[in-house]
């Protein structure tokens, strides 16, 4: 009996030793900028040597080299410095447009900075053609050559245009058979540009076209594309959301075209996306492209028409770049875009992480703290399967009661499992004890827990939110480390070292809340029980911060919870030590026979 323990306690501490080194191994593989800030690009900044190959993609994705960073720093500058640019001036976007191509090429947002620090400046959402963070749209026509515009086409702009939600701005170009060609921008309050393309034909000839348009970024900027959550080509085709396609499927094709009706189509990161959205009356089509050198375009062809002397085309396209708000989409979604809402990745649970989303940002609106906000929502969620803890431990005391007729059972039939099992089940039903009962809570939590989850990871409107004291951002990591005394030592601490307050706050709560339970009588169960909260602190760790403020504040509820109910129920804790010591002096006889 005693090798046996000792080699199931052996086997326990190897696999959590497994599980310990192999999680550090996952997140390191999954977040390889886990609790790194993430550079800002800037002009003064100096290029420095990058390790060979390429690096690996951020979670928020973003330019990872400081060669590049430097580098679309000056790129940045130096273009948008060219004359003739037009200003873009709108409550959630800024930035300009290029007459040259009639490029959509400039564009940061209002709302969000790019890092957590204030100076960072606007978070960038579309880059220049040629700049090492490239991404841009452009709307045009495919026609014979010479009668359409081209991508170097210079178009002509009216003079001080500057394109606001109270000032669209139309460009304009004639061929030399004259057909007028124009593009008509207008910009709203979020993150909405709508691009009116038009054809008239003053000529005496009809005129074939099939209107266009594109985006074009490059994977450089990409965020992690994890199990979990989405990052790269999109889209909703005959109102069903695809997150299949991701970038290395299209380098491997060249080309991977969509079946079905286009909704909206483009790119995304787990905070941003771009995607054009065709106009209900005629029905586009789309595919995913790359030309190469880390370059990925999403196009989107509208069917092609010809416009007699005398007559005008008109096609209307959106194209939204910005931040995937939740309430934003779901307003662009009740005006008319299909399944808008879903760009954000919720997976299949989002019949439960929207509502808890929308909860917490309840809570935060009314405190104005989402930290705050979270230990709240802990409240509530506790509040309410409080009865269910009653019961918990009503159906505890239940199965203590029995104990004694369990043992007999047992003893009676040892020889025969099956009869034994029936003998057990029969006594529970007459009893009226479900052995099931005492799960129910955790089970409940599960849900609530991944939930929280996947919200501090997706939802934008919780990235850099403060919490207090030293948590700056609830979404990423505990940034202090016990191991560089919170940073004051000059070094970094290992990804499964970096063991940060609020860890080590999660792994003190779970000891001592298993602490106030009973002593187990199985030997074994009890070691899991001691070894638990300190695995549990080194797994914790690299998640993000608002996560481990839910879970600390549930257990710190949970053992005020605990000792509250068993001052209710005193003969449950003094029977389970009567059962363990009595279990221990039976091993103790075992060994001395």
């Amino acid at each position: 009996m005693e090798n046996q323990n000792q080699r199931n306690l052996i086997l326990a501490v190897v696999l959590s030793a497994l599980l310990l080194f192999g999680w550090d191994a996952g997140v390191r593989y999954f977040y390889p900028n886990a609790g790194k800030s993430k550079p800002v690009a800037s002009a003064s900044e100096s290029p420095v040597a990058s390790p060979s190959g390429a690096a690996k993609p951020t979670r928020e994705g973003g330019l990872t080299s400081a060669a590049d960073i430097a580098e679309e720093a000056r790129d940045i500058k130096t273009i948008l410095a060219t004359p003739g640019r037009i200003a873009i001036a709108a409550p959630g976007l800024t930035g300009s447009l290029n007459p040259v191509g009639g490029v959509v090429d400039d564009l940061v947002t209002v709302r969000h900075t790019a890092a957590l620090d204030p100076k960072s400046g606007p978070q960038r959402i579309f880059s220049p053609a040629g700049t090492p963070a490239q991404h841009y749209a452009q709307f045009g026509w495919l026609g014979a050559p010479g009668t359409v515009p081209g991508p170097q086409t210079v178009w002509t702009a009216p003079a001080g245009a500057k394109l606001t939600p109270q000032t669209p701005v139309t460009l304009s170009w004639t061929n030399p058979t004259g057909a007028t060609f124009t593009l008509t921008y207008k910009i709203d309050a979020d993150y909405m540009l709508t691009v009116e393309q038009g054809v008239t034909n003053a000529g005496t000839a009809p005129l074939t076209v099939e209107p266009v348009a594109q985006l074009n970024r490059t994977k450089k900027t990409a965020a992690l594309d994890s199990f979990n959550v989405h990052a790269g080509p999109f889209g909703a085709f005959d109102e069903v959301v695809d997150f299949g396609t991701d970038y290395d499927d299209i380098a491997e094709t060249g080309k991977i075209t969509k079946d079905g009706r286009t909704d909206w189509v483009g790119f995304t990161d787990v905070y941003w996306m771009s995607t054009l959205i065709p106009e209900d009356k005629a029905p586009a089509s789309a595919d995913f492209r790359t030309p190469g050198r880390d370059i990925f375009l999403a196009n989107l062809f509208y069917p092609e028409g010809t416009v007699a002397p005398g007559q005008t085309l008109k096609r209307t396209t959106g194209l939204f770049a910005g931040a995937k708000e939740m309430k934003v989409l779901d307003r662009y979604e009740a005006d008319g875009i299909a399944k808008f809402s879903l760009a954000i990745d919720w997976g299949w649970f989002r019949w439960f992480e929207r509502p808890l989303f929308m909860l917490l940002d309840a809570l935060f609106r009314t405190v104005g703290n989402f930290g705050v906000a979270i230990i709240l929502l802990t409240l509530i969620v506790r509040g309410i399967m409080f009865p269910i803890a009653q019961k918990q431990f009503a159906s505890m005391a239940a199965m203590r009661a029995i104990q004694p007729k369990m043992k007999a059972i047992q003893d009676r039939y040892k020889d025969d499992k099956p009869k034994q099992q029936e003998e057990i089940m029969a006594l529970y039903k007459k009893e009226g004890v479900n052995p099931l009962a005492g799960c129910l809570p955790i089970f409940l939590q599960i849900p609530v827990f991944f939930a929280l989850y996947k919200v501090l990871i997706l939802a934008v409107e919780m990235r850099h939110q403060p919490f207090a004291l030293w948590i700056k951002d609830l979404s990423a990591p505990d940034p202090l480390h016990v191991l560089n005394l919170f940073g004051l030592l000059p070094f970094e601490v290992p990804g499964f070292l970096g063991i940060g307050v609020l860890a080590i706050l999660l792994g003190v709560t779970m000891w001592l809340q298993f602490k106030l339970q009973p002593a187990q009588m199985d030997p074994i169960q009890q070691q899991v029980f001691a070894i638990m909260p300190w695995l549990m602190m080194f797994i914790m760790a690299p998640f993000a911060a608002g996560l481990l403020i839910y879970w600390i504040t549930s257990n710190i509820l949970t053992i005020a919870q605990q000792s509250y109910l068993y001052s209710k129920h005193p003969q449950l804790k003094e029977q389970a030590a009567k059962e363990a010591a009595d279990a221990q002096r039976a091993r103790e006889r075992a060994k001395a026979k």
